[in-house]
């Protein structure tokens, strides 16, 4: 079994900030929903898979949001045109044999996430696709994580550049530094090369805060002060891979 998990609107919505705005506002979903197919085509070429499912967000607010309001607070909302057009886009990908799914009060993150471990632990081949670094958690469970906007692998090399970190220890970096993309802070005045020294020197995030007596300065107050928001950011970050989703592999098999 070989099983591709599509980041749905992640894809969607940097094909729609792709696409130019039509002259005739009345072609524009054609060009949106063609345009969106295509990538999927483009990624099922690539990726070759026996099961493939577009996981999409819950509509209703996740467990995210309702623990820390001040979640994504930064993020555009989906303009209302695109919002208009994802029924048409869904049911264009089913044309082609690719189903969407989702469960309530999870975001497409948590439900990649379950999916992908259950698969990977099962001895399957998992293929996540999406921009988002967050998935390069699920590197440790054996899973690939493909960027095929910028025909990229974010594999443990490219998590290492980028981060300076180890895979396994990414929630822990963002716990200390927070995610601005989120909207969480993580400790106060630690920035993302504070937080992989201390994680370089002491393991990871409860070994950083046990240590917090022992560090100088200001650094290790603050630490000390920020103990609690850098154990709720982790909660935040880290990725639920154990959720009951209700979900039958077998109803995505991409047929022939």
């Amino acid at each position: 079994m070989r099983v591709l998990l599509i980041d749905g609107l992640n894809l969607i919505r940097r094909v729609y900030a792709g696409v130019p705005v039509a002259d005739d506002p009345g072609s524009g979903h054609e060009t949106i929903v063609k345009s969106c197919v295509l990538s999927l085509q483009r990624a099922l070429r690539l990726q070759p898979a026996t099961h493939v499912v577009c996981v999409m967000d819950s509509r209703s607010p996740s467990w995210r949001l309702k623990a820390y309001p001040d979640y994504k607070k930064n993020r555009s909302p989906m303009p209302d045109e695109l919002r208009d057009y994802l029924p048409k886009i869904l049911d264009a990908f089913r044309n082609i044999g690719v189903r969407a799914s989702e469960v309530d009060g999870l975001e497409a993150d948590d439900v990649i996430a379950t999916i992908a471990r259950r698969v990977a632990q099962a001895g399957g081949a998992v293929t996540v696709v999406s921009t988002d670094k967050s998935f390069c958690q699920l590197l440790e469970f054996g899973v690939q994580v493909y960027d095929h906007f910028a025909d990229v692998e974010h594999d443990h090399n490219w998590v290492s550049e980028r981060f300076g970190v180890e895979p396994g220890q990414l929630v822990d970096l963002f716990a200390l530094a927070g995610d601005r993309s989120l909207g969480i802070a993580g400790v106060r005045s630690v920035g993302i090369h504070t937080a992989v020294k201390l994680l370089h020197d002491y393991g990871d995030l409860e070994g950083v805060l046990s240590a917090a007596a022992k560090i100088p300065g200001r650094l290790g107050n603050k630490i000390n002060e920020g103990r609690d928001d850098a154990r709720m950011a982790r909660r935040l970050v880290a990725l639920q891979s154990d959720a009951e989703l209700g979900i039958n592999l077998k109803d995505f098999r991409l047929e022939a």
